[in-house]
């Protein structure tokens, strides 16, 4: 890429097409998929035996990709969500194959489509509308809509049987908040059971109904690390799934219920598993290391469809023959000006961390914590000596992959090598590394954060210790804003996109199900630990701030609400500094909790490239210095 001309790269790179959310039909010969190669996201169709595609919609379909869509069983059309300029706050519409739509159901508030009956017309969704999300059925026949649940919970998570009598979810109704329990009732709501399939504490999703009805896949985590489960509806025995040396998801069921799909996840690789559930053995398939998931509906002729990435490969799907243990590409990416081995894979790093780092702490102290060998990647740029971003992952419930990221190789284009730490708190290791981060958001994962920068300072010497960048999206929003409060020496510049400042506004204006999911079950209700939201929030520390920071935000975003980047705005005027010369502020009209429109990717990685290359400088510079 380095012989590129730089506002070509990143022109480039924003406009490549990227594939989302497939769907495949019901007979297994057509694949749907948000597509955005018109500059926005669109659904195309795939047929399976010619090859082919064509373009199903035209400018309806959400701007950022938070949510997919489903096939009608009889497979003539297509059930989505649509919103107005990313605020998440979907209505259901159904669209034919000849791409005419109409809305199903409108509502207020957020809605997450379930399933789609095979009855053709019962529908299964959550929604926010009348404050907690809950479940609704929706009848296309007679078009009314029933309220089936009425927690004060969030529901997690929905599965329809076959035959459209029974539901089966998950939500929690104990006095601990890390609990989350499986359910089951008919559709109507009545006859509910908890199913109690982990223990008190741990938490365990429905995944899918077998094709008979009779059992049910779940996941649990109640032996720490996750593991499938299938569930006996007649009997009520539970048969476990797992290797018990990694994490494990679970996606559906295979043919007729004799097998199903699972994923592994070691360090930053996930892997898919089929698993016999008569002998309990898992095989793992033979694909490139990277990050693989399965598509719920098969293919024909024994082959299931995956959706595979990894950091220098874009997203494809792939054909696995689960008899012959063969691949077939059939969505193959679009590379456009670049070749895979343009991009740069990370390497795998490791290093302990008691969540205390060398460099002095300005907000909060602490006492060393219990110490963990944090993995994280490192891209490297080429450059030499080379700036240093840090790019924490948001979530937090989240971990860094090996999957392709345009943002990460646009910033190695730019001569900055990446580090990405996946910090106590993450997902794919156990539930007790994620439960590290519980009551203490600022705490023990900042402090592996920093101890990461400092690791990687002092074993890779070709690393710029004078032109060090904090950068992140959301959670990884908070942690700029809290690692330029509390370790301030390190960083010479940041940039925080859609991210948290003050936790107690947060917990006020965000969604309900965000309230009670990610706030207090994270820290607990402001109620209850008042003086933790207000110490672990960025803004009360803004005088801290020591280098130049760009603080970005979609007017629209419904999960991190915009008020969080005016607080802090306001918070560092109060402290005495200047925007435009300490910090710079950007918020983005027609935009949510981001977007994958190109133009406002662009738009994004504009403002991003003009605000390094000013404050920090980059090969983009070196690059205008060579023409002149």
């Amino acid at each position: 890429m380095s012989d590129e001309e730089p506002d070509d790269i990143l022109h480039a790179l924003a406009e490549l097409p990227t594939l989302a959310a497939p769907a495949v039909s019901p007979d297994g010969e057509r694949i749907a998929y948000y597509y955005d190669v018109t500059g926005r996201n669109e659904i195309h169709l795939y047929d399976v035996e010619t090859g082919e595609s064509e373009q199903l919609s035209d400018g309806q379909v959400p701007r950022s990709v938070k949510a997919g869509f489903q096939w009608h069983p009889d497979g003539d059309r297509l059930f989505y969500h649509r919103d107005e300029n990313g605020d998440e706050q979907h209505d259901l519409h159904v669209m034919t194959l000849d791409g005419e739509s109409e809305p199903v159901v409108e509502v207020d508030g957020q809605l997450r489509l379930h399933a789609v009956g095979d009855d053709g017309e019962t529908i299964l969704f959550g929604s926010s509308h009348e404050g907690q999300m809950n479940l609704y059925r929706h009848d296309l026949a007679s078009d009314e809509t029933t309220k089936l649940t009425d927690y004060d919970r969030a529901i997690n998570g929905a599965e329809l049987s076959p035959d459209c009598d029974r539901i089966a979810f998950a939500t929690n109704e104990r006095d601990d908040y890390d609990n989350v329990d499986v359910y089951l009732a008919d559709v109507d709501g009545s006859n509910v059971r908890n199913l109690e399939v982990g223990e008190v504490g741990a938490e365990a999703i429905p995944v899918d109904f077998s094709p008979d009805g009779d059992r049910l896949l779940f996941v649990d985590n109640s032996t720490d690390l996750g593991r499938p489960g299938v569930y006996d509806l007649e009997t009520d025995d539970v048969t476990w799934f797992d290797d018990e040396a990694y994490e494990e998801g679970a996606s559906h069921f295979l043919g007729d219920g004799d097998r199903f799909l699972a994923s592994r996840t070691r360090d930053s690789v996930t892997v898919p598993v089929v698993y016999d559930t008569e002998t309990g053995e898992g095989r793992e398939l033979d694909l490139p290391a990277g990050t693989t998931r399965g598509v719920d509906t098969e293919l024909a002729d024994d082959r299931i469809l995956l959706y595979h990435t990894a950091s220098s490969t874009r997203a494809e799907l792939v054909a696995y023959d689960l008899t012959a243990d063969q691949t077939e590409t059939l969505v193959r990416a679009d590379y456009g000006p670049f070749d895979p081995e343009d991009f740069v894979e990370p390497e795998t790093i490791r290093f302990t961390s008691d969540g205390v780092p060398e460099t002095p702490a300005e907000a909060v102290e602490h006492e060393p914590y219990e110490e963990f060998e944090i993995q994280g990647l490192l891209f490297d740029s080429g450059e030499r000596p080379s700036p240093l971003l840090v790019n924490p992952h948001g979530g937090p419930r989240f971990h860094d992959m090996r999957r392709f990221n345009y943002r990460v190789q646009f910033l190695l284009s730019r001569g900055f090598s990446v580090l990405q730490v996946n910090y106590r708190g993450s997902t794919g290791r156990g539930r007790e590394f994620v439960r590290e981060l519980y009551e203490d958001w600022g705490g023990a994962e900042q402090g592996d954060v920093a101890t990461g920068v400092e690791y990687v300072l002092e074993e890779y010497d070709w690393l710029d210790e004078d032109r060090v960048v904090v950068y992140g999206g959301s959670y990884g929003g908070f942690s700029t804003n809290w690692q330029v409060v509390q370790y301030p020496e390190l960083y010479d510049a940041a940039v925080t996109s859609v991210g948290l400042s003050d936790l107690e506004d947060m917990y006020e204006n965000t969604m309900p199900h965000f309230r009670t999911e990610l706030m207090v079950k994270n820290l607990g209700h402001p109620e209850d630990n008042p003086e933790l939201y207000e110490e672990r929030s960025p803004a009360r520390y803004a005088e801290n701030l020591s280098c130049p920071l760009l603080i970005v935000h979609g007017v629209n975003d419904p999960r991190v609400p915009v008020s969080q980047a005016r607080i802090l705005r306001d918070a560092l005027e109060d402290a005495g500094f200047e925007q435009g010369d300490d910090f710079e502020y950007e918020e983005l009209g027609e935009e949510g909790h981001g977007s994958s429109d190109i133009d406002q990717k662009i738009r994004s990685l504009e403002l991003l490239d003009d605000f390094l290359d000013r404050r920090v400088g980059t090969t983009r510079a070196a690059v205008a210095a060579s023409d002149d």
